[in-house]
């Protein structure tokens, strides 16, 4: 496995799956840009800290970050994932269903120098936000 796609990997299962902080503080370059932020919030840093240490892993008990697939081009390496866990506290605007729930996500992240510099994704957190909704 390229040095690349390990730092990837590492920040999925340390940092996502894990919650730790001295890994994301590793991992995490000075200048990182979300490019995915959303339109007027934060795009550095910190804004990924907060949707993995204060929305995600609170809602989600037993976190876990699934890897399918890892493509590696020049400096960027895709990633196709699947984020589960059981709601077991709010997500969001949606209060904690008990129902073991899953978040696909497609991401890019641009790798420099062994860190994280800049990050594109999308995911259907949206659309199981909705069905929560619904049930």
């Amino acid at each position: 496995m390229s040095e690349a796609k390990e730092i990837v990997r590492r920040f999925n299962d340390e940092v996502i799956a894990g919650g730790d902080r001295s890994a994301f503080e590793e991992l995490m370059g000075p200048e990182f840009v979300n490019r995915s932020a959303p339109l007027g919030t934060p795009a550095g840093s910190e804004s990924m800290w907060n949707t993995f240490q204060n929305i995600l892993r609170p809602a989600l008990e037993g976190l876990t970050v699934t890897i399918h697939d890892q493509v590696e081009e020049g400096d960027k390496v895709t990633t196709r994932k699947t984020i589960s866990g059981a709601h077991v506290g709010p997500l969001l605007d949606v209060e904690a269903t008990g129902k073991t729930v899953s978040i696909d996500v497609i991401d890019i992240v641009r790798v420099e120098d062994g860190r994280y510099v800049e990050h594109w994704g999308i995911n259907t957190l949206p659309a199981l936000l909705a069905s929560l909704r619904q049930a």
